[in-house]
């Protein structure tokens, strides 16, 4: 059977293969648009095996939010280049992963990524499919998903897509209520990036570790080991006001701290509130980034 122009185009548009590989395709399928596309994605999946292995350091963070505020999502998905994370078949596609995450209940990445994606397919050959067809690498690094009762849930985007966060606000109020107050508190996570939320939630093992950092720091400034025990404890009540982000001094207001604010527009609002939960998701912290060296890469395309 003759391969058109117009047949080529229409797979084109179906998959968003190059024109050749999609007229070789046709070709090697004797013009069965169904076979040329099941061709594309087989030669597809062994093009993003290759790229599979490749650092993906960019990327996007995306929120989604119950329309009653009372369950929340977010995802983080990467990129190898901060090109493809602002395309926007790339916003859409980690946009619509987030209303997924916050649609479902995912017990882990496995069970996400063997999710429907709309009639494309599970969300792994989607992913997939768009490495091949985008020409990098791809990954859906984390998500989480929160609904507790008595809790409403805001949140705030930073830079894009770089930094997001969802905070969640154990109150008697609606979402609505706690919008301003939410996002404010949203802010100062994504600003200040507090490791824990509050005393409570205090890492046993980090605080120890910080204990022994305080002593060595102390003793090496002469300090006699018999005080110690007695400097010790306010300088770890001092580091807990830094970590911890009920205790932080409030970014738009450094006179009170982060629950002080929090109060003050509770007792306005005559409803209780409680910052509950606080979820930060930074494109590809603790990944280790690829660093490039152009003048020895543009050497070794001329020695060629």
């Amino acid at each position: 059977m003759a391969v058109t122009a117009t047949m080529v185009k229409e797979l084109r548009e179906m998959t968003g293969a190059g024109m050749m590989d999609c007229k070789k395709a046709l070709v090697e399928a004797d013009g069965d648009q169904d076979k040329a596309v099941e061709i594309l994605r087989e030669k597809g999946l062994s093009k993003a095996a290759k790229k599979a292995g490749r650092i993906a350091a960019e990327g996007l963070v995306k929120v989604a939010f119950a329309e009653d505020g009372k369950a929340a999502a977010i995802i983080e998905v990467n990129s190898e280049t901060d090109f493809v994370a602002k395309n926007e078949d790339f916003v859409d596609f980690v946009t619509k992963l987030a209303e997924m995450v916050l649609a479902g209940d995912y017990a882990n990445m496995d069970e996400f990524m063997a999710a429907e994606y709309g009639d494309e397919g599970t969300v792994q050959e989607v992913l997939t499919n768009r490495i091949a067809t985008i020409g990098e690498n791809l990954t859906i690094r984390r998500f989480e998903k929160v609904a507790a009762d008595g809790t409403a849930y805001a949140g705030y985007i930073h830079g894009g897509g770089k930094i997001g966060v969802v905070v969640g606000i154990e109150t008697e109020a609606s979402a609505d209520e706690i919008q301003v107050v939410g996002k404010d508190v949203a802010m100062q996570v994504a600003s200040m990036n507090p490791k824990f939320l509050d005393d409570t939630e205090v890492d046993h093992d980090w605080l120890e570790s910080e204990k022994k950092i305080a002593r060595e720091q102390l003793l090496n400034e002469g300090k006699p080991e018999a005080m110690l025990d007695k400097i010790i404890p306010g300088k770890v009540k001092a580091l807990l006001k830094e970590v911890c982000l009920v205790n932080q001094k409030f970014v738009k207001d450094g006179d009170v701290t982060v629950e002080q604010y929090v109060d003050s527009v509770a007792k306005e609002a005559g409803k209780p509130m409680k910052v509950a939960k606080m979820i930060r998701f930074e494109v590809g912290e603790g990944i280790e980034k690829k660093q490039e060296d152009f003048a020895a890469e543009v050497a070794a395309q001329m020695n060629k």
